[in-house]
């Protein structure tokens, strides 16, 4: 695993293990623990030589979560060439505008190089990573490109934010429609499925992410409310009105990406393939009522283990309130 400690690479290390696998991580030891029975190897990829502790080792699987420069992925992959498969997490953001619902892994994605060395697009990175996987390992490179994740250790803080809102209590603005259909995937179900097609030698691009639909903005605020216990009304708004107040979807109400946004294709993916392939994605209730045992049990969102997050995620509660007060008085 090159990583290992952050929100996606731990659920993969932490998959492995629960396998009976042998687990080696490389990083630079300054992130998270090292889970007992995984041997950690110490190594830095933006370094010439950084993974020198790899070199002469044999690896029958290697799972790369890079979201930086595509070179670095392009380098560890001619270092590690001689593994059996190779496994990028990728993502949706791959590809190519204007982007349909629906749409699939035979999509354009956007122009990229597997030797670009820098990291300011993060859709650029992603299929650049995943150009560079390919070039090395062929048919033998699984692209995993995951939607939107949730979970234990999220360390965005989607989800949570949306925890915490709900166990504050009071008037809780809620994003319309409450049927409208959200589509994500639990880290642990990404973890299984790519440790699954890695170790059955499957190559190629998947979409990992529900189904349309798996739960909605309803059933979602309904699991965090008996989840949390939270003393909660939850006001539902149409999505005019909070536009018009310039509330940003997806950041300030994380998860939520109303009709006909421009980026609503990011919860309407399609995902035959994968499921073909295996996927299988656990109940919402599971996957918020474990992420608010987590939450409740370390405090706060960690911090990320690779580059920082750009921006917060959250309604600021003035401007919450503020709304409420409009539409929705006492």
């Amino acid at each position: 695993m090159l990583g290992g400690t952050g929100f996606v690479g731990a659920a993969i290390v932490a998959e492995g293990v629960r396998r009976g696998w042998t687990v080696t991580m490389v990083n630079r030891g300054i992130h998270g623990d090292t889970p007992p029975g995984v041997h950690r190897l110490r190594g830095d990829r933006t370094v010439p030589g950084g993974l020198a502790a790899l070199a002469g080792g044999g690896w029958d699987v290697v799972v790369d979560t890079w979201d930086g420069a595509p070179h670095a992925v392009r380098d560890a992959a001619t270092l590690l060439r001689s593994a059996g498969h190779y496994a990028y997490v990728s993502s949706g953001s791959v590809y190519a505008p204007p982007v349909l619902p629906g749409i699939g892994e035979e999509s354009p994605v956007v122009v990229a190089s597997a030797d670009d060395i820098r990291d300011d697009d993060y859709a650029r990175c992603k299929a650049g990573g995943e150009l560079a996987a390919t070039e090395v390992f062929g048919e033998r490179a699984l692209l995993v490109r995951a939607g939107l994740i949730l979970g234990p250790g999220e360390d965005i803080g989607r989800l949570p934010w949306w925890l915490r809102r709900v166990a504050r209590g009071g008037d809780v603005l809620a994003p319309g429609p409450a049927d409208l259909p959200v589509q994500y995937v639990d880290v642990r179900d990404l973890a299984a499925f790519t440790l699954d097609l890695a170790a059955e030698g499957v190559g190629g691009a998947f979409n990992v992410i529900s189904r349309p639909g798996h739960t909605t903005m309803g059933g979602l605020l309904a699991e965090a409310v008996a989840a949390t216990g939270g003393d909660v009304r939850l006001r539902w708004t149409a999505p005019e009105v909070i536009l018009a107040a310039g509330i940003a979807p997806w950041n300030d109400l994380p998860i939520w990406i109303p009709p006909g946004h421009e980026y609503r294709w990011l919860q309407e993916r399609g995902v035959e393939k994968a499921y073909a392939a295996g996927l299988a994605c656990r109940p919402v209730a599971e996957t918020v009522g474990d992420t608010w045992r987590w939450l409740s049990r370390v405090g706060a969102v960690p911090p990320r283990a690779g580059r920082p997050v750009r921006s917060t995620v959250g309604l600021d509660p003035a401007r919450e309130a503020a709304l409420l007060a409009t539409h929705h008085p006492a």
